[in-house]
């Protein structure tokens, strides 16, 4: 075999290889209906607008319920604490009154990188008062904060699944003080 023969030949693998590969990215899987499918706990990082689900639909455990302006509630469900160093505060926003609720700018915070990435939850804070230390919600390298985004409105009775990103305090720290603009503190036990 020639050297020409061998470049002909290797460019041929190459086509085929790429093909096979097209092909592989384009197919999609299906799970089995023997498996259940894999579940996640990561949050998304952004939902499309306020995604209002009826107040029913809510979690069976609540840590914590915040009181804020107009009718809104923030039901906090879970506090998880990670192996890389987060926390992750997870709950539903809901709208209690019998109108529709605009969500407040200020919960947003007023960090000019967080605002001008729209409504969001980036005014939060955990206030770790023994170590007298504040954590802000986490940010991405554009500065969009890891928290429920593009909040503009909740129905009457309506919620919307939220969750915030912080960084975690030290594993000694087990109680925190959970703070956002425009509703009531709570405390939070971490674990």
């Amino acid at each position: 075999m020639n050297v020409h023969q061998a470049r002909r030949g290797l460019a041929s693998l190459v086509v085929a290889a790429m093909g096979l590969l097209a092909v592989g990215c384009a197919a999609e899987e299906k799970p089995k209906t023997d498996k259940p499918a894999a579940t996640t706990t990561v949050a998304p990082q952004e939902t499309q607008g306020t995604q209002e689900q009826p107040a029913a639909e809510e979690p069976t455990e609540t840590l914590a319920t915040l009181k804020g302006q107009k009718g809104l509630e923030l039901v906090i469900n879970s506090v998880e604490r990670d192996a890389g160093g987060f926390i992750t505060v997870k709950g539903r926003l809901r709208n209690t009154s019998e109108t529709a609720s605009i969500i407040p700018a200020q919960m947003s915070g007023n960090e000019t990188e967080v605002v001008k990435h729209g409504n969001s939850l980036g005014g939060a804070a955990l206030v770790d008062s023994v170590g007298k230390k504040r954590y802000y919600v986490l940010r991405d390298t554009d500065g969009r904060p890891l928290t429920t985004s593009a909040l503009d409105s909740l129905g009457p009775g309506k919620s919307t699944a939220v969750f915030m990103q912080f960084p975690a305090p030290p594993t000694s720290t087990t109680e925190v003080s959970f703070q956002l603009p425009t509703f009531e503190p709570a405390t939070l036990k971490l674990s």
